[in-house]
């Protein structure tokens, strides 16, 4: 008897052990061929054996490291984060496929099941959130239908993306929030003509939904921008197009955004994003110039500010540093895509900036501008199609940031130094005069100008000192 009775308190001990271990949460590689991946709530790890990405210097052979990026030093003033301000992009980050014009998807990350499901979406911000907690990021972006997946009636998509957004909402915790949210207004077939700019009314007023409901979800996540991406506000042929129509339209469409900004307290800045062309042949805010132009043609020029892309600088034939001290000297530059593109490729190929130059002058602008606050720099850039591992999206985030940082560092010497600034200001010292100073008041007619030119004869004009300037900057470097 007491062999049975022995045996029977073994026999429950058990299972109230194994009750205990199968109510438990699961911890597992986020790998859909493990069990614990089987539900659309499942919380595993997503980046197994990747650590949390620290600062270890520039003599560092691990990739998985920042060299120059420092977050919490100090810099002109700032800490580097404060200066950075780093974002990521949902898009590129968890929903790009490495599809390309001429091939299929070549990505198939390890949580994915290769739907758009709800679940699926779900699974997909927490991946996100893990992967920027661990390259130690406060900010990200994202576009309405990457996080949530469109449905049948505009009624169900916006139930999904209320469903995701409040997952969004919890994870993000109280130190994490959006650099920016936009709406997605050029993938889905009802806006192959525009979208503000379309010549369906009806589409026109899908639109201003969308960006309404997208608004109200950037700010319900604190929120600090909201971009407006015009991809399909232009044309393809003047031809069958009313161009001063579109136009118009587009702008009461900015003004409602404005209205409706408003009316629900967001009190984050708009953004308007430049690009030339792609997917359209001509899109309306071809470039910084054009549309500051626009928005002072319509009254809008203190509602709003720009997004400065760098590959889409170039794809307008304008190099990034001239897009943001355009933007900058016009009292518009409100943020940064940090990207570039190639120059043998003539598309917008979204790459990574890792080139030294182009950074250093980047952050020329940003320093000028007295930082981007509350912009900031969000990588709206993409795994080339040949990179497959989930390792590939951290060493890709870690070289754009040090990139930056190396940039911030070598502007920081040439402020220090003082021969570029000293450079310049000789260039235009001769406006130092009194005739100079009048000039720039607005108060020197042509009258009092003619009797100076009379006066001086034939000016001398001196050397621009252009390679001195080059070898100075690349000094730096």
């Amino acid at each position: 008897m007491e062999a049975k009775r022995l045996l029977l308190l073994l026999l429950l001990c058990l299972y109230v052990v194994s009750s205990l271990v199968i109510a438990s949460p699961q911890t597992c590689p986020a790998d859909l061929s493990t069990k614990c991946a089987d539900s659309g709530e499942w919380e595993g790890e997503f980046f197994p054996g990747i650590p949390t990405v620290k600062y270890e210097g520039p003599t560092s052979k691990n990739p998985l490291s920042f060299k120059w990026y420092n977050a919490q030093e100090e810099i002109l003033g700032k800490k580097m984060k404060d200066w950075m301000r780093f974002s990521v992009a949902f898009w590129h980050t968890f929903r790009g496929s490495g599809a390309d014009p001429f091939g299929s998807a070549t990505k198939n990350w390890p949580w994915e099941d290769g739907t758009n499901s709800l679940a699926m979406a779900k699974r997909r911000m927490r991946a996100n959130f893990e992967f920027i907690k661990k390259l130690g990021v406060d900010l990200w972006c994202f576009h309405d239908r990457d996080i949530a997946p469109d449905a049948e009636t505009l009624e169900e998509t916006n139930k999904n993306l209320d469903e995701v957004v409040a997952l969004a909402k919890k994870l993000q915790g109280t130190k994490i929030h959006p650099l920016w949210g936009t709406a997605q207004l050029f993938l889905h077939p009802r806006y192959m003509h525009g979208a503000a700019t379309s010549s369906e009314v009806g589409v026109y007023a899908y639109a201003a939904a969308q960006v309404k409901k997208a608004m109200e979800a950037t700010h319900y996540l604190g929120g600090e921008n909201y971009v407006f991406w015009g991809g399909r506000e232009g044309y393809q042929t003047l031809l069958n197009t009313d161009m001063e129509r579109e136009l118009d339209h587009m702008a009461r469409f900015l003004e409602a955004a404005v209205a409706y900004k408003k009316k629900i307290g967001f009190n984050g800045t708009l953004l308007i994003e430049p690009k030339p062309q792609e997917p359209t042949k001509h899109q309306y805010d071809w470039d910084a110039a054009t549309s500051a132009n626009f928005l002072r043609k319509y009254g809008l020029i203190d509602e709003f500010k720009l997004n400065i892309e760098c590959n889409h600088a170039t794809l307008s034939g304008h190099s990034c540093h001239h897009e943001l001290e355009t933007a900058r000297i016009s009292g518009l530059l409100g943020n940064i895509d940090a990207n570039t593109g190639d120059p043998q490729v003539g598309w917008d190929t979204d790459q990574f900036l890792t080139d030294i130059s182009e950074a250093t002058m980047v952050m020329l602008s940003v320093v000028r501008n007295g930082g981007l606050a509350p912009g900031g720099f969000n990588f709206d850039a993409k795994l080339r199609r040949e990179s497959t591992d989930v390792e590939d999206l951290f060493i890709a985030h870690i070289s754009g940031m040090d990139t930056l940082a190396r940039g911030l560092r070598n502007v920081a010497k040439l402020i220090e130094d003082g021969s570029l600034t000293d450079l310049v200001r000789k260039r235009y010292q001769s406006f130092d005069t009194e005739i100079g100073t009048k000039i720039e008041a607005g108060k020197a007619d042509f009258e009092m100008l003619e009797k100076k030119a009379m006066e001086w004869g034939e000016p001398r004009v001196p050397s621009a000192k252009q390679e001195l300037a080059e070898m100075i900057f690349q000094s730096a470097l």
